[in-house]
């Protein structure tokens, strides 16, 4: 009997040295030959870019309902440049990563800040663009300075980077009368314009791009809540896609075209590849 459950043991332990050894390398050839990212994109000839329509200048609905703006035109040239067809998908900016990660749509390409709560799901480029978030109150309004908001109703756009912002800066939210979320930045912008709130937390390039096309000034705090940086979204493990991506933005910023689009939308050379 000994002899016989010693056999049997031994059988067990080689079996199990099998199977580790087939799931191990599984799990390295998936690591390092499954990512077919960059082919699926080529073989279907279509790129399929997710953003929030109501962000200008980086990517919004004009007066003839047309999706531009400065990613817009970033992306064009990108997939001009790898002979991909561009797909510009509106898509519920609550819901971008869900949308990216179920495969609705194959980037977040919108304004959208790097931060390590994002980082640790969605894989992103090298930062294209630098932004602040910033406090914006009428120009005849009386407040000057943050501590001037006490009790005061801040707006700011569900689920954006200005949330965060708002957050990380527990001491001011926790003095604030109320904190109003706004589906987009237009309708926050608006609210502001006809008194709803008090003080409107948004990105810099956002409120400056509005008051250059609109003609509307507003007092743009001088202090920040947060500085940040503007990065491309991928699936974790869409490696050689990103990659692509970079590579052809890198091009474009050593050619001067990345140049030439920031100044149609800025009227500066405001971007940071390759810099």
């Amino acid at each position: 009997m000994k002899k016989k459950y010693f056999k049997k043991s031994i059988a067990a332990i080689i079996l199990l040295v099998l199977i580790a050894s087939i799931m191990l390398t599984g799990c390295e050839s998936s690591s390092t030959g499954a990512d077919d990212s960059w082919d699926k994109v080529k073989e279907k000839g279509e790129f399929v870019l997710g953003l929030d329509e109501s962000f200008p200048p980086m990517g919004f609905k004009d007066e003839n309902g047309e999706i531009v703006g400065f990613d817009i035109d970033t992306a064009k040239e990108v997939f001009l440049r790898l002979g991909v067809e561009l797909k510009i998908q509106p898509i519920n900016w609550d819901a971008k990563e869900q949308e990216l990660n179920t495969g609705n749509i194959d980037c977040i390409w919108n304004g959208f800040t790097i931060n390590d709560k994002r980082k640790e799901s969605v894989l992103f480029t090298k930062p294209y663009l630098n932004n602040r978030q910033v406090l914006v109150v009428k120009e005849d309004s009386k407040y000057n300075t943050i501590e001037d908001l006490e009790g005061k109703k801040l707006g700011l756009q569900a689920e954006s980077s200005a949330e965060d912002a708002l957050s990380a800066n527990e001491e001011f939210k926790s003095k604030l009368k109320e904190v109003v979320l706004f589906d987009d930045n237009m309708l926050a912008i608006m609210d502001l314009e006809k008194g709803g709130i008090d003080v409107l937390l948004i990105d810099e390039v956002v409120i400056r791009y509005y008051m250059q096309t609109k003609g509307t000034s507003f007092k743009i705090f001088e202090k920040e809540l947060s500085h940040e940086e503007y990065g491309i979204g991928f699936r974790k493990n869409d490696k050689k896609l990103m990659g692509k991506v970079q590579e052809t933005l890198e091009a474009m910023a050593k050619d001067g075209k990345l140049a030439e689009i920031s100044i149609k939308w800025f009227e500066n050379d405001i971007t940071t590849v390759g810099k």
